[in-house]
């Protein structure tokens, strides 16, 4: 396998030098990444593949700085806030969307309205807050609330809320638009070859653009891990993600490679369908829990790069809880959970990305570990670019997924996990109207003390209904040829490519 992967490598570099010569003579960065992704209309995916991609492509009223730790400006220079907490007036830097049309307070309003209303959009919930908005000129924007809300400012940070032209998607249509946006970002979509790569170019004008030292950046889509990595190693890709963590070791001790572990809000987690039999009762996802060795994984899976996952919340992240109730490892426990539930003998299909290293990885542990406790569970693998798709609509028992938090403020997590919002609880179909009445009064409480408990307890009662089982945090890895400076991403997954250069 190891003989045929080589030449595989060594092929796609005879085949590719014309390709690679050409990146490098015009300063284009080529990534692999696992999947190819679905949209570039910002309201209608919640996938990290879309948003890291989207978030150059478009830019935002204020911005998470590369550390993850404040808010910055974005399209707008400055902003105020009223004493009361309702209104929000933002002063708006002159700025251009990439087809060379003057981006304006209308075009922001719209943006707004449509992540707000639009039937499309995943992220209504977290913006209904907004009351009104007003232009009274093309640089000012005065948004109302209908009420205080402790997330707002962070929630105009997510990828979601791209600026978008408003000329421009009337003119093309919502459909048409997904697939060549007109965007505000420091580059611009120049091609986009489905299941193969998405072909960026710098946006001339981008209202920083004179700071962009990319000509370009290709995304390539390369969904064995193995394969992505041996890319990397050949000078076929200047950069790769999502690598693998049994390559890391070998990975550094390559000369002309360079791997960065970026601090992360990632977190890891098996989804478990609360709809589906078996799964629709407690003391069965209990037992689950009980019955799946975190330790095991950790250590087997991320090599002790990843860390055991206790909240939803990742830990170091705003109002992270360890007082919430997290199970440890006791399959004699599961036994007796599962004797209790009564629900006979349990067959599970599980959901796994084919070419995904470690999710196969993990697959196989959590069969293991289920069957020990008598819980059959079967492996489906899938091709990533199905995924989604499949668990939207609900066609999964159980599954592993990732979370990496796309604000500052926990409540955009919460809401989308937690909320009982359009997403159904990101497909988990999870329900308990306590916990949906303590994620709004989260969401409006500005003492952060009290904004804590609710957190705290918000926590607590997730994990006591095993709404999914936490499974490990873990950094961003990446890896890059020597010579590619300033290449990673900021704890939410952003992608700094504004400040990436290729020196050769």
């Amino acid at each position: 396998m190891i003989r045929n992967w080589t030449k595989a490598a060594l092929l796609g570099l005879a085949l590719s030098t014309t390709a690679v010569a050409y990146a490098e003579a015009q300063g284009v960065l080529t990534i692999g990444r696992r999947e190819d992704g679905t949209t570039f209309d910002p309201i209608a995916t919640a996938q990290n593949i879309d948003f890291w991609v989207l978030s150059n492509v478009f830019d935002v009223l204020v911005r998470v700085d590369n550390k993850g730790e404040a808010l910055v400006p974005g399209i707008a220079k400055s902003w105020d806030i009223s004493p009361d907490g309702l209104t929000y007036t933002f002063l708006l830097r002159p700025a251009k969307f990439s087809d060379g049309t003057d981006l304006t307070a209308a075009d922001v309003a719209y943006s707004l309205t449509r992540i707000r209303d639009n039937e499309l959009s995943l992220w209504s919930d977290s913006y209904k807050i907004i009351k009104d908005m007003q232009t009274p000129d093309a640089n000012t924007l005065v948004i109302t609330l209908s009420g205080p809300s402790a997330p707002f400012l962070s929630t105009l940070a997510m990828p979601g809320a791209s600026i978008v032209s408003k000329a421009a998607m009337e003119a093309m249509g919502e459909e048409a638009f997904a697939e060549m946006p007109v965007g505000s970002g420091a580059f611009m979509v120049d091609e986009w070859r489905r299941g193969d790569r998405v072909i960026l170019k710098k946006n001339p004008n981008y209202w920083d653009a004179d700071k962009v030292s990319l000509d370009g950046v290709e995304w390539r889509s390369i969904p064995d891990d193995n394969t992505r990595m041996l890319a990397v190693q050949a000078g076929e890709l200047d950069a790769a993600i999502y690598v693998p963590f049994s390559r890391v070791d070998e990975l550094k001790m390559d000369a002309n490679l360079s791997v960065v572990a970026d601090p992360s809000t990632r977190e890891d987690h098996l989804l478990l369908n609360h709809s589906h039999p078996g799964l629709d009762n407690a003391k069965v996802r209990e037992a689950i829990d009980y019955a799946i060795d975190k330790k095991a994984i950790v250590e087997a899976v991320t090599f002790n790069l990843g860390e055991i996952a206790n909240s939803y919340i990742p830990k170091g992240a705003l109002y992270h809880s360890d007082d919430n109730g997290a199970r440890g490892f006791d399959p004699e426990k599961a036994k007796a959970l599962l004797a209790e539930a009564n629900v006979g003998p349990l067959s599970l299909t599980y959901l796994v990305d084919a070419g995904d290293q470690t999710a196969e990885q993990i697959a196989i542990l959590v069969q293991q570990q289920l069957a020990a406790v008598g819980i059959t569970v079967t492996l489906q693998k899938v091709d990533p670019s199905q995924t989604w798709d499949m668990l939207i609509s609900g066609d999964y028992d159980m599954g592993v997924n990732y979370w990496t938090n796309d604000i500052l403020d926990p409540d955009q997590k919460t809401t989308f996990v937690l909320g009982h919002d359009v997403n159904n609880n990101y497909m988990t179909n999870y329900k308990n109207d306590v916990v949906k009445d303590m994620v709004a009064a989260a969401r409006l409480e500005m003492d952060p003390t009290k904004r804590a408990v609710l957190y705290a307890e918000i926590q607590k009662q997730a994990k006591s209904d095993v709404h999914w089982i936490d499974l490990y945090y873990s950094p961003f890895i990446s890896v890059t040829r020597k010579g590619v400076e300033n290449f990673g991403q900021n704890p939410l997954g952003r992608f700094w490519l504004e400040q990436t250069t290729k020196n050769y």
